[in-house]
């Protein structure tokens, strides 16, 4: 039986060194729990650029389309922000999601409960909160045609087009649909009916993909803007959200920061299945390159840890490992070990990179 394989791509900034902490929890997985695998290792981003003048090579996105999984650091700095826009690091990071196909984009916002305090709402808020919020990812206002600045009359006039096909937001749907069925059994649908033709057809069809397929999932349906003022106001009413890649953008951010801290939020971007029932997958960490930190050893690694718990959920079926790797990083926050980001006391000395990955690798050990 061959092993499961799995692309590391680094990326830019903070990205080699938060994937050098996930290096070790692969390392400890083939080392303590006979659980190996493939690992092979490329460009993206910036990096790629220096070293080949593309965000991304032919090479490299044909060695994603292959692998089980895709496991990226981040991309971007502003060294490169003066680049053409068809060459800026993040085109890598879409290219990989268009041409994978990754439709569906898991952003969970979980808040541990020694992290509870961080937050800037109330701590019975959001202590305790588990949502995953799905988002539709390559279709919708990003992506639609007639976009662009166009001289119209004396003046110039912007233009992004809204667009889904029924089929783009009957596969998202299901995605949000089998997802609620391993939680609660609960999917709240998000759009603008009110206002937007699409967001008409989005409730419309999301609604027939429920009760043809998903009786059994309690569905509900809120405009976006009201579903952002309840995300403030009491999240612990959501289990899984589904919306448009516009939306989702926006309240996958705002979800975000309900936990305190970009430095702690995975994320799992997921296609269609392939010839071995796998979905195509890229998992990453929500938090960008942060390049005023790269190098120092001051990067959070838990994010692109958790984005490789993920990884272990979906991709390698490892859902009891994935929650071992899960239960780790919450006894190494609860005992109070803290990279700088989540420092909230005087006179704790923050532990750097390395050292919270070398935490997290221990609390596995223990766990035996």
């Amino acid at each position: 039986m061959t092993n499961p394989s799995l692309l590391i791509l680094p990326g830019d900034g903070i990205g080699p060194e938060v994937m050098a902490e996930v290096r070790k929890i692969i390392g400890w997985y083939g080392d303590k729990r006979g659980l190996n695998f493939d690992v092979s290792e490329g460009l993206v981003g910036g990096c790629s650029y220096d070293a080949h003048g593309t965000p991304l090579t032919d090479e490299t996105m044909e060695k994603a389309q292959e692998v089980d999984a895709v496991l990226l650091g981040a991309v971007g700095g502003p060294k490169y922000d003066d680049l053409d826009f068809s060459v800026k690091p993040e085109r890598g990071l879409l290219r990989l999601r268009k041409e994978m196909d990754l439709y569906a984009n898991l952003r969970p916002a979980q808040c541990f409960d020694a992290l509870a305090d961080f937050s800037s709402l109330k701590k019975d808020v959001v202590a305790g909160l588990d949502i995953m919020i799905v988002r539709e990812l390559t279709s919708g206002i990003y992506f639609g045609e007639p976009r662009g600045i166009f001289e119209e009359g004396n003046e110039r006039v912007g233009i992004n087009t809204q667009r889904y096909t029924e089929s783009e937001i009957e596969r998202v749907a299901r995605s949000a649909f089998e997802l609620a069925r391993k939680r609660n059994n609960k999917v709240c649908s998000m759009e603008k009916a009110n206002v937007m033709e699409s967001g008409i057809l989005w409730r419309a069809v999301v609604s027939e993909v429920h009760e043809k397929e998903y009786p059994d999932v309690e569905l509900s349906h809120m405009y976006a803007d009201a579903g952002a003022m309840q995300l403030c106001r009491w999240p612990k009413q959501f289990d899984v959200i589904v919306t448009d890649n516009l939306f989702g953008d926006l309240l996958s951010d705002a979800a975000a920061m309900l936990t305190g801290s970009l430095g702690m939020l995975p994320s799992a971007s997921l296609g269609a299945p392939m010839a071995n029932g796998r979905p195509k997958a890229l998992y990453e960490p929500v938090h960008g390159s942060a390049p005023d930190i790269a190098g120092q050893g001051k990067a959070n690694p838990i994010a692109c840890i958790l984005s490789f718990a993920m990884a272990l959920r979906y991709s390698f079926d490892e859902g009891t490992e994935a929650d071992r790797l899960e239960a780790a990083v919450e006894k190494v926050l609860a005992d109070g070990v803290r990279t700088a980001d989540l420092l909230g006391e005087e006179g704790v000395n923050p532990v750097s990179t390395s050292e919270m990955g070398d935490a997290i690798v221990a609390a596995l050990e223990a766990s035996l």
